[in-house]
């Protein structure tokens, strides 16, 4: 039997924010009702300060996946968008006082749910729907393909096919595809293990290659991601010493928030993930 904490259990029997939205601005849903989990989040946004004023949830799952939606929305009203974008599957666990391992994957569908609601917004309210996500299925059970099972991987810092069962369900069925799963996670964890060495570098010591190699890892893989969800997308164009040039493209480009983009995401990301002194500047 799994340890729930008081706020798991108190946000299961006592949910906040059940139903959905009149009217919505922004409508996400993910998951599958076939595969076990599947949840359809609705924002009310304030269209002058970009701040969500309502979000009400509609979640068939377990006792986790209720609390999870519930935590969500308590969480992102009163936010801007953009602030509320910045709410990770960690964030929501950590708000809940924890979540057993074997259930985290219930926070990885808030998070989401949470982005193709945005993104929704962001294209004029027009409903986005992950339920069934495009590109090559991995787990054929519950329908997950190696697009987020790579995210998910990343995000997570995952080292272990059990983890990766946590996180995204993959493998927790026939366990068919657990070959492929572990070829994928020895890839995305590949340049980690080549050299150990170069972990421990100081950014200043990495050669030109290595310092790109890091930074298009991290642009791929934890920013990209993020942006694509709200239609846009960032690419990688020079590196001048300690400043990484990068082009935004798709929604994000011309953004009134680009600058803001640039600044309290991109480049804090680089600098959590690669070094401090990384500062990042937009190429028209």
């Amino acid at each position: 039997m799994w340890d729930y904490s008081k706020k798991v259990k108190d946000h299961f029997t006592n949910p906040r924010n059940v139903g959905e939205v009149e009217n919505a601005d922004g409508t996400g849903n993910v998951g599958n009702i076939i595969c076990g989990d599947a949840l359809k989040l609705t924002l009310k946004v304030d269209k002058k300060t970009d701040k969500i004023i309502d979000a009400k949830f509609k979640t068939f799952g377990c006792g986790s996946a209720i609390a999870s939606s519930s935590a969500l929305t308590e969480m992102v009203k009163g936010r801007t968008v953009d602030e509320a974008l910045k709410v990770t599957n960690q964030d929501i666990a950590d708000y809940l006082d924890g979540l057993p391992a074997e259930k985290m994957h219930c926070s990885v569908m808030g998070r989401e749910a949470l982005e193709a609601a945005v993104k929704s917004y962001k294209l004029g309210g027009k409903p986005v729907d992950y339920s069934h996500e495009e590109g090559k299925i991995i787990c054929k059970c519950f329908g997950i393909t190696e697009e987020k099972i790579i995210s998910a991987i990343k995000q997570n810092n995952i080292k272990t096919l059990e983890e990766i069962t946590n996180f995204t369900k993959a493998g927790g069925a026939c366990g068919k595809c657990k070959t492929d799963l572990q070829e994928i996670l020895d890839k995305v964890n590949k340049f980690k293990c080549e050299d150990v060495k170069a972990e421990v570098k100081k950014f200043t010591d990495l050669t030109t290659v290595e310092k790109v190699h890091n930074i298009e890892d991290v642009l791929s893989g934890v920013i990209a991601p993020r942006l694509i969800a709200d239609g846009g997308n960032i690419e990688f164009v020079d590196l001048a010493g300690s400043t990484v040039k990068v082009r935004l493209s798709g929604m994000c480009k011309g953004c009134p928030s680009a600058k803001s983009t640039l600044k309290n995401f991109v480049e804090k990301e680089l600098q959590k993930n690669i070094d401090k002194s990384i500062k990042v500047e937009e190429v028209k």
